[in-house]
């Protein structure tokens, strides 16, 4: 595999520790913005999937530590969707599609994204209401099985599912989203490496210059922080990357 030179890529070098502070912010491990990315560079599909499932467990694992430690992670809220999300998202990472099918699930994908940093979906409500349990485990298989399958996390869908059935806090789900992320990367990534795939060494250096994004946002995200600007510039990013893959689809 040809090794990825970043010094060719200055706008990479600069959205990637972007993307990561602001999707940590918001507990978040941040791999639809690091695949928009990617795809936007030309990155080979094969190096996308499993380069953002690495990435996505190193931010969300800084984002959930730092979200555990002012005690907002609720234990009730995240147990019910992992039970199916992990075995679902170990399928998805086993499994294979076409460039095609890869292409217009994760623009679809993107577009929660995009809507989520917008603030159209998931705004939190007043009154928290009991979670119910068989939607939660419905819900967290589907997002296990699409999470594995194009190499997210699933958080940028269960937090907005989350917020708008009222079942947390915008602080509980932010936790909640960020070990969900974890664990539910963690299995993805064992069933692409199951069935036999590889980690692009080529992709290595990119960990460095997330985590510096991934730790600050995690930071000044659980302590309250709010970067309007920056959120708006990257949906902007991951609308021309949702523009890019269905015209290449």
């Amino acid at each position: 595999m040809t090794p990825i030179d970043l010094f060719d890529m200055p706008l990479l070098l600069i959205l990637l520790p972007i993307v990561a502070f602001l999707y940590a912010s918001v507990g978040h491990g941040g791999a639809s913005g690091y695949l928009a990315l990617m795809s936007a560079f030309a990155f080979p599909i094969s190096v996308m999937k499993p380069t953002a499932l690495v990435l996505n467990i190193l931010v969300s694992g800084i984002s959930f530590y730092f979200y555990y430690r002012e005690k907002k992670f609720k234990w009730d809220l995240f147990y019910p969707f992992v039970i199916t999300s992990v075995p679902f998202s170990f399928l998805g990472g086993y499994l294979t599609i076409s460039t095609f099918y890869y292409k217009v699930i994760l623009a679809t994908v993107l577009i929660f994204a995009v809507l989520r940093l917008m603030g159209f979906l998931g705004k939190e409500k007043k009154d928290v209401v009991p979670l119910n349990l068989y939607v939660a485990l419905i819900v967290g298989s589907v997002i296990g099985f699409l999470s594995g399958l194009i190499g997210i996390g699933g958080g940028i869908i269960l937090s907005p599912v989350i917020l708008l059935m009222g079942w947390g806090t915008m602080k509980q789900t932010a936790a909640v989203s960020a070990l969900f992320i974890l664990v539910n990367s963690i299995s993805g990534i064992s069933g692409f490496l199951l069935k036999g795939g590889v980690l692009p060494e080529s992709s290595l250096p990119l960990i460095g210059i997330v985590f510096v994004g991934g730790f600050f946002g995690a930071y000044y995200g659980s302590k309250k922080f709010n970067s309007v600007v920056l959120k708006n510039v990257l949906a902007l990013v991951l609308g021309i990357a949702i523009y890019k893959l269905y015209a290449t689809a």
